[in-house]
């Protein structure tokens, strides 16, 4: 169920059917967004748990420290976890909500563009486990989830970006107009709520149609495969990524074998270049070691006997999800990305 500013009645009524509530933040929510929660007029004598920000934190050390956090303050099967933050906060509340004595209710609330279009929705929760992202995890939908603009204006542009990034990814896998979606010079407008609405509909219909991921909501990781290992590899040196800025560059080299696997035209390759380049940061990619790389996308939860499976498309709108690429094309495509990345010419600099 999804909840938007007028619907806050409905979360009342929610929240007031369990015994009790606690509140999960990180420390830039608790600093940040709190004061915005309070003034939904919500129950406010909620048992707050307050964890460390970051994809670093998103362990099973963190999740142990929620679950300590329950125990000792008495929640019962009755109780509601209310996840205030962003993908991190909701991926990892998630799961602890729905391990908690066989599952507990949780509430997500997004705080980031990229939270509200994608961690928050579908009912995918988990953690990163050595080094994977996202390895360890389950299933699990939540009571709710309460998307209220308002929490766009705290955010930096680059967290703003890295939710674009996937509101575009809907342009090559469901229909072409998510690629106009941009980030106008408004800080207190920084993103059309339009947009936002559009993308959550999108992924409603897929996951709906798809829960548990067997077939059509594959399509949903068009950009990722690639996107995932850059986010992986840099996650714990001074070049890391968010998970949007991953995405958005992943989507070059999906599209680069596209066209060699499915014969994508090449003009559309072209246009997302530039809309690239219009709208995200460059980055410079050359000391990764593509070995590495690949070994991360060995371990993707995507692939089935040991092939490296992709999302590709054979047009705008057009997806084709478990196309196995062979290695050495795999490495041509990052090739391709970093190429394009450190074209002088074309980036004027």
């Amino acid at each position: 169920m999804i909840l938007y500013k007028n619907d806050i009645e409905k979360l009342r009524t929610l929240i007031a059917s369990h015994t009790e509530v606690f509140l999960l933040l990180d420390e830039n929510t608790n600093r940040y967004c709190l004061q915005q929660f309070h003034a939904l007029g919500l129950k406010n004598d909620n048992i707050t748990i307050i964890i460390p920000a970051g994809e670093a934190h998103k362990n099973i050390n963190t999740v142990q420290y929620i679950w300590s956090q329950l125990i000792e303050n008495h929640a019962d099967r009755k109780s509601l976890l209310i996840n205030l933050g962003g993908g991190m906060v909701t991926d990892i509340g998630g799961f602890a909500a729905s391990c908690y004595q066989r599952g507990i209710d949780f509430v997500n609330i997004p705080t980031t563009l990229l939270g509200m279009i994608d961690a928050s929705v579908g009912g995918k929760t988990g953690i990163d486990f050595q080094g994977l992202k996202n390895q360890i995890g389950l299933f699990s939908q939540p009571l709710a989830v309460v998307v209220l603009f308002e929490f766009l204006e705290t955010l930096p542009k680059r967290e703003l970006l890295s939710g674009l990034a996937e509101i575009i990814k809907y342009g090559f896998i469901v229909n072409k107009d998510f690629l106009n979606a941009n980030l106008p010079n408004n800080p207190t407008n920084p993103i059309n709520p339009t947009w936002i609405v559009k993308a959550i509909s999108a992924k409603q219909e897929i996951t709906v149609a798809d829960t548990t991921e067997q077939g059509l909501r594959k399509i949903l990781n068009f950009g990722h495969t690639i996107g995932h290992a850059l986010e992986t590899y840099l996650l714990d040196t001074q070049k890391s990524i968010k998970h949007g800025e991953g995405v958005a560059l992943g989507m070059i080299p999906a599209l680069y074998l596209s066209e060699k696997y499915l014969n994508l035209d090449h003009q559309i390759t072209l246009n997302y270049k530039d809309i690239y380049k219009q709208q995200f940061n460059r980055f410079n990619l050359n000391d990764i070691p593509v070995e590495n790389l690949m070994d991360i996308m060995r371990h993707d939860k995507k692939n089935q006997g040991g092939d490296i499976r992709f999302v590709l498309i054979e047009d705008y709108g057009k997806p084709v999800y478990d196309v196995v690429v062979k290695p050495e094309d795999i490495k041509d495509s990052i090739t391709y990305l970093i190429d394009y990345l450190n074209d002088a010419n074309y980036w004027g600099k």
